[in-house]
């Protein structure tokens, strides 16, 4: 198997307990306020923070850089998507969590291994442009959010999504990784998975509120 598919088979559990969290499945039920989904806006944008500037740092990167996609950077999207759920002062409402810190400072420590960023990169982006697009049809239908503000943070400028993910693991295949390297980056994406589940396990408790 390619690499894209051991890391994909490796990961596969970690990514159902991801998708089995109680405030993504109160969130898709319908049962939190506009604000209780802000929360989950507001720790998206100081994760891409983290993420999309270890990308700008790794433009130039031999390795890294086939993993720099600026027209994937969300700061921007997630800004409207704030300012949508929040108003203009958005920047005074919002607050990394512990968890969210936890995960910023992981992406930071090894953003300067290229293994280390793309577990991360691959984790976040690609879960976005497969389950996060099912989770934007339903927030529309939830909220009622147009593109424009919202649900900006799951509209991706990049033609064909399946022929981008396709490209993205001939990419993951394409990685020159003796054994030791593959395994160390496995670890990290199921490390990259964990810390993204425990910022929404943090986010629980609003789910445990609306309940």
């Amino acid at each position: 198997m390619g690499f894209s598919e051991v890391l994909r088979a490796a990961t596969w559990s970690d990514h159902e307990s991801a998708e089995d969290d109680g405030y993504l499945k109160s969130l898709m039920a319908g049962r939190l306020s506009r604000e209780a989904y802000g929360e989950m806006v507001a720790q998206h944008y100081f994760a891409y923070l983290a993420l999309d500037g270890a990308s700008k740092a790794l433009a130039g990167h031999p390795v890294a850089g086939a993993f720099v996609f600026p027209e994937l950077y969300r700061e921007q999207a997630l800004i409207r998507d704030l300012t949508t759920i929040f108003g203009p002062g958005w920047a005074d409402r919002i607050q990394p969590s512990k968890p969210t810190r936890t995960l910023v400072a992981r992406i930071d420590q090894v953003a300067d291994w290229p293994g280390g960023y793309i577990a991360h990169h691959y984790t976040r982006y690609l879960g976005d442009l497969s389950g996060g697009q099912f989770i934007r049809m339903e927030l529309q239908k939830i909220y009622g959010y147009e593109r424009g503000g919202g649900v900006d943070f799951y509209y991706f400028d990049i033609g064909s999504l399946p022929r981008f993910k396709d490209e993205y693991r001939r990419r993951l295949d394409a990685l020159d990784l003796d054994e030791a390297e593959r395994q160390r980056i496995i670890r990290e994406t199921k490390l990259a998975y964990q810390l993204n589940t425990e910022v929404l396990g943090d986010l629980g408790r609003l789910a445990r509120a609306a309940a």
